[in-house]
């Protein structure tokens, strides 16, 4: 099953795209000559991204400018792109945020504005194009998990959850849209060198990550979208960080969970 071929009316719309892997998600598609519709909070670092992805691959970068923690703007995000005359064939769940430390002395506001992006910004925006491209019989849909989605991380509680929701969200998806002609795979990173330890308050955790098991955003982007062509159920990138995912996936949790918990770097 491959991606739809672009076209002069069809777009990708990435979320979450004014830098990291949504950004280099962009710059993959662009790449294959998909147009892109690209949607974050920072309207200028997406401008700048989309007159690079212009200038390079000579196709339609439009950028929208919405938070989506507010379940108004993301309702609202369908129309906007709708009034640009573009039809959405390719969906790309990215945007999202972490934290860290013991959930009791976190910003309560701030795990849950998390729950809203990680979560249901994720469902709304892939209830508002699926139906679509179930009819067609056509279309891809990317939802960005993490491997820290593959088990309860003490220290990142809300973070952790919010990814096995969007894990399990998209293999569900997988098994009932893939006979329809519509690919869904879940992308599960590790740790990746972006802005989001910084936004987590990881510090400089990643830092101590061996080079044996780093892959950079843009490996992660592209394993992700080959993903999507091949329709796999889930992609883990890089051969270390998949070992210790099936690890997560099925040590017994009263083993694994202390483990976590005394060398977790929070």
């Amino acid at each position: 099953m491959a991606l739809p071929a672009p076209s002069a009316s069809t777009a990708a719309l990435v979320t979450g795209a004014s830098s990291g892997i949504g950004a280099d998600l962009a710059r993959d598609l662009a790449g294959r000559g998909h147009h892109v519709v690209l949607v974050a909070r920072r309207a200028d670092r997406l401008e700048a991204l989309a007159t690079e992805l212009r200038d390079a691959h000579g196709v339609r970068a439009e950028t929208v400018a919405c938070d989506l923690t507010d379940p108004e703007a993301t309702a609202a995000l369908p129309g906007r792109v709708e009034a640009l005359g573009l039809t959405v064939d390719i969906l790309i769940n990215n945007a999202g945020y972490g934290s860290a430390g013991q959930f009791v002395d976190l910003d309560k506001a701030s795990e849950t504005a998390m729950v809203r992006l990680n979560c249901e910004a994720v469902v709304a925006l892939t209830g508002a194009y699926a139906p679509a491209l179930a009819e067609r019989r056509s279309g891809a849909i990317l939802i960005v998990a993490s491997s820290a989605g593959m088990q309860p991380i003490p220290g990142q509680a809300t973070y952790g959850a919010t990814k096995a929701f969007a894990l399990s969200f998209a293999e569900a998806l997988h098994a009932e849209l893939s006979h329809l002609g519509v690919a869904v795979s879940a992308l599960c990173p590790g740790p990746i060198d972006t802005e989001f330890a910084q936004r987590a308050g990881l510090g400089d955790a990643f830092d101590k990550v061996p080079s044996f098991a780093s892959v950079s955003s843009a490996e992660c982007a592209r394993a992700g979208i080959e993903g999507l062509v091949r329709n796999k159920r889930v992609v883990v990138p890089g051969l270390p960080i998949r070992a210790m995912a099936v690890a997560g996936r099925h040590t017994p949790r009263a083993v694994l969970l202390p483990l976590m918990k005394r060398f977790y770097p929070v």
